[in-house]
């Protein structure tokens, strides 16, 4: 049984070192491959899918909204967010969309939310999946603030948060921009850029980011600096992969095995 990652570009992703580490502990005989896929090119590639042997896929930039909108039938989460990154095929070739960037969240976090207040940086696709998880998770306040406040704006009445100019004070921080992607990024630019600077950080810091050689992004560095707990873009990436295993197999996600490959990839 085949499965993948469609993404343009996707050649840094380490979702095949995790996902066939999971199949590998879990005893099953399948594979999973990335499937670089130019825009133009997605639609006709995702239905062809099915036909080839592929039970499912990830899909990642900038593919998640096309993923929701060819797809058969979609969950909760990823029609409120609007957004797709795991597709699961049916034997007649069926697409069925979910988005496991919520829940990986919510997953990876140390301690309930509800009653946080809440600070979600960004208004992309993975900004979304947070604001959602965390609103409906019960999060006392939800903000967030976004570079071009308009977007922010948009994305906070479309979901129910609210959105600042700056980022106010929170018990839970999560940065879903690409800041610190880059390998020259100081963590002073990055705080400036997230308009950060001079702040203490909250009690939980979240980091969608990780960096492609292994390194400490620059927000997860001020955050364990100033003595948060620090969760990182490979446990988030860990914990959405495993309830992508989970609606492809069936089957519990072997964790550990998967947290292990994500580190050592």
């Amino acid at each position: 049984m085949l499965t993948g990652v469609l993404g343009h570009p996707v050649a840094h992703s380490r979702s095949p070192a995790i996902q066939n580490a999971a199949f590998r502990a879990a005893g099953l005989d399948w594979r999973y491959v990335k499937l670089p896929v130019a825009p133009e090119l997605f639609g006709e590639t995702v239905r062809a899918l099915p036909a080839s042997g592929y039970r499912g896929a990830n899909v990642t930039i900038p593919h998640k909204l096309a993923a929701l909108e060819l797809s058969d039938t979609a969950s909760e989460a990823a029609r409120a967010i609007g957004a797709a990154n795991t597709l699961t095929f049916d034997d007649e070739g069926g697409i069925a969309a979910d988005n496991t960037d919520a829940g990986g969240l919510l997953d990876a976090l140390v301690q309930p939310v509800d009653g946080l207040r809440a600070v979600v940086l960004g208004a992309g696709g993975a900004a979304r999946a947070a604001v959602w998880a965390l609103v409906q998770e019960g999060a006392g306040t939800v903000t967030i603030w976004n570079r071009t406040r308009e977007r922010g704006e948009a994305v906070a009445r479309e979901l129910g948060a609210a959105s600042a100019k700056r980022p106010p004070a929170c018990d839970l921080l999560v940065n879903a921009t690409s800041v610190g992607l880059e390998p020259g990024t100081s963590e002073s630019e990055a705080l400036a850029a997230l308009a950060l600077e001079g702040s203490d950080p909250p009690a939980i810091v979240v980091d969608l980011v990780y960096r492609a050689d292994g390194a400490t992004t620059p927000v997860a560095a001020w955050g364990a600096r100033g003595g948060a707990a620090v969760v990182d873009g490979l446990e988030i990436l860990v914990r959405q992969g495993a309830r992508s295993f989970s609606l492809w197999t069936g089957l519990e996600a072997p964790v550990e095995a998967m947290r292990a490959a994500a580190r050592d990839a």
